[in-house]
């Protein structure tokens, strides 16, 4: 068995570390903490809509479903936010996502907030070893 390309391959030794374990705390109040994920390639709707954008509640497990397109810019996201989620449940105190940071950028700048990066701990950033 060992010898077979296909255990070789899927053998935990060979496979990439993943990352870190997150902690998620418990919610005290509903709609504070969030988790969003996208579902995508889906049929055009009659509005041109081919995806959905899942924004689940992590206290009450309830979530919305709004149709959003491919084509829409982090700034389009958080217009929609505003309008759909903030005016029904206030602002969260913490979002889980997989998206990368230009989203999240772009999404702050659609909310008309800024993201202020700390270097204080990303020494290779600022050229410096530690």
């Amino acid at each position: 068995m060992a010898k077979c390309p296909n255990y070789q391959q899927v053998k935990v030794e060979h496979q990439k570390l993943g990352g870190l374990p997150q902690d998620i705390s418990i919610p005290t109040w509903k709609w504070e903490d969030l988790n969003m994920d996208f579902i995508v390639g889906l049929p055009r709707t009659q509005r041109q809509h081919d995806s959905i954008w899942v924004i689940l509640d992590q206290m009450t497990k309830l979530a919305h479903f709004l149709p959003v397109k491919v084509c829409y810019l982090a700034e389009d996201y958080a217009k929609l936010y505003f309008s759909e989620m903030v005016s029904l449940h206030g602002v969260p105190l913490s979002i889980i996502s997989d998206r990368g940071t230009q989203f999240w950028k772009s999404f702050q700048k659609g909310l008309g907030t800024k993201i202020k990066i700390n270097t204080t701990f990303h020494h290779k950033m600022m050229g410096t070893q530690s």
